[in-house]
C-alpha cells in the first residue's frame, strides 16, 4: 500500500467519522454519545495502525540510493559529485572566494566527468573557477 493510499484512506474515515457524528447528533443526541466514543476510539487505533505502517514501510517515494560515478581524467581536471566552491587549475593561480552557494545539494548519483586538460565538471552548482595560468 503506497503512502498516498494511506493518506487518503485517512482521510476517507475522518469524512464519513464526521458525516456520521453530524448525522446522528441531529437525529438523535442521546444515541450519539455513545457511537461518538465508539468511533472516536476506532478512529485512534486506526491512525496509530496507519502511522506505524508507514513509519515502518520502506519508502517508494524517496530516490533509491544509486551509484555515482566521478571522474576527472584530464591533466590538472577537477571533478566534484556535489558543489565546487571554489577551483584553481592554473600556475600561479589562487582559487578565488567563492560567492554564496545557492540550494540545496544535489541527489546523490549520476556521473560527472572532467576529461579535458584542467576541465572542471560539478554534478551541482560552481561557485568561481580559474583554469589558466597567471
Amino acid at each position: 500500500m503506497s503512502s498516498k493510499a494511506v493518506l487518503w484512506t485517512g482521510i476517507g474515515l475522518c469524512t464519513a467519522g464526521a458525516v456520521g457524528l453530524v448525522v446522528g447528533g441531529l437525529l438523535d443526541v442521546d444515541a450519539a454519545d455513545p457511537w461518538a466514543s465508539v468511533a472516536g476510539g476506532a478512529a485512534g487505533l486506526v491512525g496509530l495502525a496507519l502511522t506505524l505502517y508507514v513509519l515502518v514501510m520502506p519508502s517508494s517515494s524517496a530516490p533509491a540510493a544509486s551509484m555515482s560515478s566521478v571522474t576527472a581524467g584530464g591533466e590538472r581536471s577537477v571533478a566534484a559529485g556535489g558543489s565546487i566552491g571554489s577551483a584553481a587549475t592554473g600556475n600561479g593561480t589562487a582559487a578565488a572566494t567563492p560567492p554564496a552557494m545557492p540550494g540545496p545539494p544535489p541527489a546523490p548519483g549520476g556521473t560527472v566527468t572532467a576529461s579535458g586538460e584542467r576541465s572542471v565538471s560539478a554534478g551541482g552548482d560552481i561557485g568561481s573557477v580559474s583554469t589558466g595560468d597567471a
